[in-house]
């Protein structure tokens, strides 16, 4: 069982009128410096500021009445806590929250806000995970994976839809990767629409699993990731996200926690926007030109803004190198 372009297509369907069409537009700055026509999706003005709501709410619209009554779980390192939460709170579904420990305070406290229980437990997303999964059996609610389910993936490949649909036909598309929901989402949805593009993911240089996956030709394991990328600090690529990205994908490129705070210093003096470190991803690639993009039409895909301000204002400043995320 795979992703489907159709799959996707019923998702855009699904979510109109529940998740922002954000905006997408075309950035001067980043044309000059890359000698390329770039257009940058920003999934970061979501209402929960990043694009995991929409994988999120599309699970939950497919779920019975039984189902919701109970209530769902998930295991996350904060925007996917935050879109399950929300929508869920939304449509009256009781929703649990197990975070790690090293989650951004921030991300905690916005999870609680919007109704959930958080339970803080493990040192990484897996043992996180773990203890989601045997609450889950405890309590018997559904889980809903943060990247590795067809339905939530489908969701996230609505971003690519949008983007492709106001930029028009695009040669390259660079897409952020932790655990690989929306890079497959996306590489499905662009190459439905659009069967030549060129479909990069970019993942934290000391988070590299999907890379090394990829070069492999199996799933490779790493450990916890010592990165600013909070996000991206997967160890390893989902079953279902792995089939697709390596089947979907051009390639896959890497960037240094450096070229993440200088995206996101870009994006702070040059657009007034606020980005988190693994949103800026795909952005930090077009921007340091790890690819050579000289002469196509690029999208960019901007994934999310949550951040701790305190650490944030020390990035842009040049004061905080440290790759602990608590």
């Amino acid at each position: 069982m795979t992703l489907a372009f159709d799959d996707i297509l019923a998702a855009q369907a699904r979510l109109q009128g529940h998740i922002e069409r954000t905006p997408c537009r075309h950035s001067r700055t980043l044309s000059e410096i890359t000698g390329a026509q770039v257009w940058v999706k920003f999934e970061n003005l979501q209402f929960t500021a990043a694009y995991k709501e929409r994988g999120a709410l599309n699970k939950l619209l497919q779920l019975g009445e039984n189902v919701r009554a109970r209530g769902v779980i998930a295991a996350s390192a904060g925007n996917h806590s935050q879109g399950l939460a929300y929508h869920a709170a939304r449509l009256g579904i009781p929703v649990t929250i197990v975070m790690p420990k090293g989650t951004p305070f921030m991300k905690v406290q916005q999870t609680r806000a919007h109704g959930a229980e958080v339970l803080i437990d493990g040192d990484s997303y897996d043992e996180a995970a773990a203890r989601a999964r045997s609450v889950c059996d405890e309590r018997e609610l559904t889980f809903v994976h943060p990247f590795d389910d067809l339905d939530v993936m489908a969701g996230q490949g609505t971003v690519a839809l949008e983007l492709l649909e106001q930029a028009g036909p695009l040669d390259v598309l660079l897409v952020c990767v932790g655990g690989g929901g929306l890079v497959s989402g996306s590489a499905v949805a662009a190459l439905g629409l659009q069967p030549g593009i060129s479909v990069y993911g970019v993942e934290p240089a000391a988070g590299n699993d999907v890379q090394q996956s990829v070069a492999r030709g199996e799933i490779v394991s790493i450990a916890v990731p010592e990165t600013i990328a909070d996000g991206a600090q997967t160890q390893a690529p989902g079953r279902l996200t792995f089939e697709v990205i390596r089947t979907c994908l051009r390639g896959v490129l890497t960037v240094s926690d450096a070229q993440l705070i200088d995206a996101m210093r870009f994006f702070a003096t040059q657009m007034k926007l606020v980005v988190e470190p693994t949103g800026c991803l795909a952005a930090a690639a077009a921007l340091n030109r790890v690819i050579e993009l000289r002469g196509q039409r690029v999208g960019v895909i901007i994934s999310g803004g949550n951040v701790d301000l305190a650490r944030y204002g020390r990035w842009l400043a040049g004061g905080d190198t440290s790759k602990a995320t608590a």
